[in-house]
C-alpha cells in the first residue's frame, strides 16, 4: 500500500512538472493579410480583370468604373498647366521690370494649375482598384455594368497566398508567463503531424466572454478555417 502511494505520488509530480512547463492553447489558422476591398469613388463597373482564384501582384489592377469624364477633366487640367507654366516662365524672365503683384499672379496661376491636375489625377486614381499586396482573390461581388455607390461596397475579398498565422488562445491565468518568442507545438485537426513555430504577438487584452488570452505564430501553406491545439513551452521544451 505504501509503494502504491509513492508511486501514485511519482506520477502526479511528473504530471505536475509537466503543466508547469507547458500552456495548452487552441489555435485556428487564418490568412497574415486579409482584406475586403471596395471602390473609394461612385461609378458604373467598366472592366474586371481578376476572378476567384486569381493570383495577384501588388498595385495589380483588379477593376475600373467608368472614368472618360475623369480622363477628359485630367486632358483638360494637363493642358491648362501647360500653358500656366509657359506664362510663368515668361514672367520670370522680366521679373525685374514688372510688378511684384503682377509677377505673383501668374505664380499664383501655376500653382493653382498644379494643385488642379494633382486633384484631378486623384479623382481618375480612384476609379482604378488595385491590389494592396501580393494576394490571392477568394471572393468576387461584382459584375460588370453593377452601380457602385452610396456606403463603400465590398467587391472583392483577397488574402495573402501561402503566408498564414495561427491565432492561439490560452487561459487568462498565464498571461504573465507566454513570451515572444516561445516555442508553440501544435496540430492542425485530422493531421497526426507535430509542427512548431514561434510566438510572434501577444494581445494585450483578454476576452471579456471566455477569459481567454490571445497570441499569434507564423506559419504557411495552411488552408484558413482550419483549427487545432497544442502547448507553448515556457522552458524550452
Amino acid at each position: 500500500m505504501k509503494r502504491w502511494i509513492i508511486g501514485f505520488a511519482g506520477v502526479l509530480i511528473v504530471a505536475s512538472s509537466l503543466e508547469a512547463a507547458q500552456i495548452y492553447a487552441t489555435f485556428t489558422v487564418q490568412a497574415k493579410q486579409d482584406s475586403s476591398l471596395a471602390f473609394s469613388s461612385s461609378g458604373t463597373v467598366k472592366k474586371i480583370f481578376v476572378d476567384i482564384t486569381s493570383e495577384v501582384k501588388k498595385g495589380e489592377k483588379l477593376a475600373i468604373l467608368q472614368n472618360d469624364d475623369r480622363k477628359s477633366a485630367l486632358l483638360v487640367a494637363r493642358t491648362a498647366l501647360k500653358y500656366a507654366k509657359i506664362d510663368y516662365d515668361r514672367q520670370k524672365k522680366v521679373k525685374n521690370i514688372v510688378s511684384k503683384f503682377e509677377f505673383d499672379k501668374y505664380a499664383l496661376k501655376y500653382e493653382t494649375a498644379k494643385a488642379q491636375l494633382r486633384y484631378q489625377q486623384s479623382l481618375l486614381d480612384k476609379t482604378i482598384l488595385k491590389a494592396p499586396f501580393d494576394g490571392v482573390i477568394y471572393d468576387k461581388l461584382i459584375e460588370v455594368g453593377d452601380a457602385v455607390s452610396g456606403p463603400p461596397k465590398i467587391v472583392f475579398k483577397m488574402q495573402s497566398k501561402t503566408a498564414r498565422k495561427l491565432v492561439l488562445e490560452f487561459d487568462q491565468r498565464y498571461h504573465k508567463e507566454v513570451k515572444i518568442g516561445q516555442t508553440y507545438k501544435y496540430k492542425v485537426d485530422g493531421d497526426n503531424t507535430t509542427y512548431e513555430g514561434k510566438i510572434s504577438k501577444i494581445y494585450p487584452s483578454a476576452s471579456s466572454s471566455n477569459r481567454k488570452m490571445r497570441a499569434e505564430v507564423a506559419t504557411k501553406d495552411f488552408v484558413t478555417g482550419l483549427f487545432g491545439d497544442g502547448y507553448i513551452q515556457k522552458v524550452g521544451k
